[in-house]
């Protein structure tokens, strides 16, 4: 039986995993939660995950219902080349954990929350965007760019000194592209190291990085005529 994977491309996790299987070439059933709709909290899909949230990966009734387990048990599973997450390098796996654990307070939660801020949450209740909680969650992305520039990436093509993309790398990519469709990419792209790292993910998990990134691309064009109605300082 094949995987069922219940994802919404506006999720930044939904993309990672989504990219990941089809990067992986592994098959899936796809089982599209439109959290627009309100999807998420239709009973069939809160059987599934109490926390109604995307993603969640079904495997024959073996549910996962946080991204970067998930990831890690298709690297597992597939046997999959040890770039992704690297299995017989213990250094070099706890170089990839170090992200992992760090990014759900820092790349996770500050770029989603600009992101929400300055789109998701006026829209939802028909209001302007607040510029002191936008300010609040902006302030911080710097140093994470930073810490990212000269910690995780230091002097090495990818996160933990990597000679080819990880699980790490594409969740990261995947978080900071999520600025871009409200005109805070130059946060990112002024640091030339972390730009380039972006690029360099990008073109490596090509064309599937664009294929789940298409509704963040169309989400850009959009919010150049809603995002002034709102408020926003573009």
């Amino acid at each position: 039986m094949a995987l069922k994977y219940y994802f919404d491309l506006m999720s930044q996790p939904s993309r990672a995993v989504y990219i990941f299987l089809k990067a992986n070439n592994i098959k899936f059933e796809a089982k599209p939660v439109a959290l627009r709709k309100g999807e998420h909290f239709k009973e069939e899909f809160t059987k599934l995950n109490p926390w109604q949230r995307v993603p969640v990966l079904d495997d024959n009734g073996f549910i996962l219902t946080e991204s970067v387990a998930i990831l890690r048990y298709l690297a597992s599973k597939y046997n999959l080349p040890e770039h992704w997450y690297p299995k017989n390098d213990l250094q070099k796996q706890a170089r990839i954990e170090e992200y992992l654990h760090w990014q759900h307070l820092n790349t996770r939660m500050q770029a989603a929350m600009v992101f929400q801020q300055k789109l998701i949450m006026p829209v939802a209740r028909q209001g302007k965007i607040d510029e002191v909680k936008v300010n609040r969650f902006k302030a911080e992305l710097p140093k994470i760019i930073e810490h990212i520039d000269q910690y995780f990436l230091k002097d090495g093509k990818y996160i933990g000194g990597n000679d080819d993309v990880s699980v790490a790398d594409l969740l990261g990519a995947c978080e900071l592209l999520q600025l871009y469709p409200v005109f805070e990419e130059d946060i990112y792209e002024t640091n030339k190291k972390v730009k380039q790292w972006m690029e360099r993910v990008r073109e490596r998990l090509n064309p599937y990085f664009d294929e789940g990134h298409g509704i963040t691309y169309r989400t850009r064009e959009t919010y150049k005529t809603l995002g002034p109605k709102l408020g926003a300082k573009l």
